[in-house]
């Protein structure tokens, strides 16, 4: 049975087999296999094929849903009840060793920086040495920072917590490497992510994110839940401008 699902993402996109070929980097006759007879291409090509045509692979080849199913599920390290149940420890750690990409995504996040007052100059050290680091802070003169603000009742406090944390992060904002944004979309997640780990605290309305669950998640590869979750951070990174 051919995979129709295939050939018209490639039509819908206005894409050909040829461009989809060149962007995978197989020969087109791979292509026209996947289609015409249904085969399954491994992993890496699938993910570039997916991500090229702005589909989800799982709705390309349905045939890797439970295998995906059973990785994803294996992705989640552990539940905290609320944030402060993460042992400090475990923030220091994944700081520490985070060489590749850290990534944070908050209105304020005030307390990581409270409680690890050598952040910024880490952050800069990393960068320094290769390390990509992206910061996305609420901007404190959105409305969407005042909402928030009066949700979790405390009023105009978090601006001034987005704008101390902005203030922490000067010194590491001249580093080449670290990009710093402000954002004013509404925040469902805050999202920090150290290589291939990534703490997402849900936002609760009428509750500070403090007292919110954290989810502790680990990258494995043909898993989909943290690379839904930073397509959300690359969806609002793409939305801030520049600090």
């Amino acid at each position: 049975m051919a995979n129709e699902r295939l050939r018209a993402a490639i039509s819908a996109k206005g894409e050909t087999i040829q461009s989809t070929a060149d962007h995978v980097g197989v020969d087109p006759k791979s292509v026209e296999r996947w289609i015409t007879t249904n085969r399954t291409p491994h992993r890496g090509h699938r993910w570039k094929a997916a991500s090229f045509l702005g589909v989800d692979e799982v709705y390309l080849w349905p045939a890797v849903e439970k295998r995906a199913e059973t990785a994803s599920t294996s992705e989640l390290v552990t539940y905290y009840p609320h944030r402060g149940a993460v042992p400090a420890s475990l923030w220091s750690s994944l700081i520490e060793q985070a060489s590749d990409q850290v990534e944070i995504l908050v209105y304020a996040g005030l307390f990581l920086f409270d409680s690890h007052p050598d952040l910024p100059d880490q952050l800069a050290d990393k960068a320094k040495a290769g390390t990509q680091v992206r910061v996305l802070l609420g901007d404190p003169d959105s409305p969407m920072i005042r909402q928030r603000g009066e949700e979790e009742g405390i009023g105009d406090d978090l601006a001034a917590r987005a704008r101390i944390t902005r203030r922490y992060l000067e010194p590491a904002a001249q580093t080449p490497g670290v990009e710093i944004r402000v954002h004013d979309t509404i925040l469902y997640n805050s999202i920090y992510r150290f290589d291939e780990d990534v703490l997402v605290n849900p936002h609760v309305l009428g509750a500070p994110a403090g007292q919110n669950p954290v989810l502790h998640f680990r990258y494995i590869p043909g898993a989909r839940t943290f690379r839904h979750y930073m397509r959300s951070f690359d969806y609002a990174w793409e939305r801030g401008r520049t600090a």
